[in-house]
């Protein structure tokens, strides 16, 4: 991806300047970003019991899909360094609930299981390495983060909201015209309180493709 990018900004004979910069406050952007996090937290169980007798019931976690992030991203530039702006987060896993008795044989399934996580926040950024047609940036995000679902939580209530931030460490852009490509690297997180985590160090990897106008 990295190579992808620093290709296209060499290539790139239509490129965008500083001025053009200043005149283009504008960016709008959408893109996916990697579930590593709530992969390797939500898998598939890894034993189940086949030694209790056949009266014995036990509801699993099985058939996990993760979705992955999609979000989208509105930045405003007053120069061509800072910008400010807003970032909306939606990512989804889903399973099935299996119920087996004590010797593994499926008793009941519900496929129908999820749970999900909003991510409302707004966002600074700022742009440290500028070239005509590539750059780079630090940014940072602060917000509410919505997770909700088929599961209650203590309360009995399947929607809870707690604070959610995002961070990208390195920030890669390359354009093309009025087009351009991004690649971050960092993570977002979301907790309700320290013992009500929604996400942690989830998609280290963001992708998008945006415009400026």
């Amino acid at each position: 991806m990295l190579i992808l990018f620093l290709s296209l900004a060499l290539l790139n004979s239509h490129a965008e300047t500083r001025q053009d910069r200043e005149f283009m406050r504008h960016e709008l952007s959408i893109g996916w970003g990697d579930q590593l996090f709530e992969t390797l937290i939500w898998q598939n169980p890894t034993y189940i019991v086949t030694t209790m007798p056949e009266s014995f019931r036990e509801t699993y976690h099985e058939d996990y899909h993760h979705n992955q992030h999609v979000w989208f991203q509105y930045q405003h530039r007053p120069n061509y360094w800072f910008s400010y702006g807003a970032l909306i987060d939606f990512s989804h896993v889903g399973w099935t609930d299996v119920t087996r008795d004590g010797k593994g044989q499926e008793i009941s399934r519900d496929p129908n299981r999820y749970f999900y996580n909003l991510l409302l926040m707004p966002t600074i950024r700022f742009t440290y390495v500028h070239y005509a047609n590539f750059n780079m940036y630090f940014g940072l995000g602060f917000g509410m983060g919505i997770n909700g679902g088929t599961e209650t939580n203590v309360a009995d209530k399947k929607t809870d909201i707690g604070a959610a931030a995002s961070i990208s460490l390195i920030g890669l852009s390359a354009n093309y015209q009025r087009w351009f490509w991004a690649l971050d690297l960092g993570g977002v997180y979301s907790l309700k309180d320290l013992n009500t985590v929604f996400l942690l160090s989830s998609e280290m990897i963001r992708a998008g493709l945006g415009v400026r106008f």
